[in-house]
């Protein structure tokens, strides 16, 4: 039995190597995302993993010759399934699945640790200090005690309710689980109007694609903050840099952007961005961008890789796994 994993960076390494050696399995790496011109080199593999932000591209017949190569499944090492043509693998036979929690709390610790340097205004003293400028006149504190926040799908709620913060959601799916440490809104427009947070952990799909456009964001409050863990398309971008001009939101942290292929965990450095929301967010007062790293802990990522290849087994030996679509 072999299995290729495509998209693989070196920090991965490790956990890949002990998967293999633990189940005696040969694990193959690249370093290239899976599309029609990278497909060849799985011929000869019994399993796929990929990993990637950009569609796989190619149409139906991509799918068709996987299948007609003997592969069984189609498995992301991620969250995030809107790169794959789903309809398309699973009417070519090919079991498609997922890491869908590879560590929750890697990615809600994030979105608490953006929203303490928000609220604290630690980005706006930074800027100051780095003019050696030591005052703090107008930079005044608020405790997260304080604050409401209202979180849109995601399990950070335990982390904001442990540091004494009201926790409000809305969910399309209400998780009994939460309901000691926050309350459910009925709609969104509710959550956006109370909240002093307003974090966001969703899929992409359909209905949460443009979730957070100008008219959401003038339902805010004017010193509210935004939280993105999520996907970028989830926040119209050209409404989020209106807004912020405008002073309509206080400020936002972003993990996740529009656009992100082009930039994120690439080496810009002395050039000018063509990606011109994001010049502008950069110079914006209170806006903090990290390159979508939520998820980058060190057990978060053996996770990633070992539900993964869990599940390719699991396919592979006629089994089944809970992570199918």
């Amino acid at each position: 039995m072999k299995i290729l994993m495509y998209s693989v960076r070196d920090d991965e390494q490790d956990a890949i190597q002990a998967w293999a050696a633990a189940h005696q399995i040969q694990v193959d790496t690249n370093d290239l995302e899976f599309h029609p011109e990278t497909a060849d080199l799985v011929k000869g593999y019994d399993g796929l993993v990929i990993q990637q932000r950009s569609p796989i591209g190619g149409d139906a017949s991509l799918y068709q010759s996987l299948a007609a190569a003997g592969l069984k499944q189609l498995t992301s090492r991620t969250a995030g399934v809107d790169t794959i043509d789903i309809p398309a693998a699973k009417a070519a036979g090919l079991v498609v699945t997922n890491v869908p929690a590879y560590s929750p709390n890697s990615v809600a610790e994030m979105s608490v640790a953006q929203t303490m340097r928000l609220i604290r205004n630690l980005e706006m003293f930074d800027q100051r200090i780095s003019q050696q400028n030591f005052q703090w006149a107008g930079l005044q504190a608020r405790e997260i005690r304080s604050l409401t926040v209202g979180i849109i799908g995601g399990t950070a709620a335990r982390l904001f309710h442990g540091l004494g913060a009201k926790v409000i959601a809305y969910d399309v799916v209400r998780h009994p689980e939460l309901e000691d440490v926050l309350t459910y809104v009925d709609t969104k427009e509710d959550l956006l109007r109370q909240a002093d947070v307003v974090d966001l952990h969703v899929d992409l799909n359909e209905t949460s694609a443009g979730l957070i456009d100008a008219a959401a964001l003038k339902l805010m409050k004017t010193d509210a903050y935004l939280i993105n863990a999520s996907r970028g398309p989830v926040i119209v971008t050209d409404d989020l840099v209106a807004a912020l001009k405008a002073g309509e939101i206080a400020g936002c942290a972003l993990d996740t952007v529009e656009g992100e292929n082009a930039l994120f965990n690439q080496n810009h450095q002395g050039e000018v961005l063509q990606d011109t929301n994001v010049a502008q967010l950069m110079q914006i007062p209170n806006v903090i961008i990290t390159p979508h790293v939520g998820f980058y802990t060190n057990l978060a990522v053996k996770n990633m890789v070992d539900i993964s290849l869990d599940d390719v087994l699991a396919i592979l030996n006629g089994e089944t796994t809970a992570h199918a679509f």
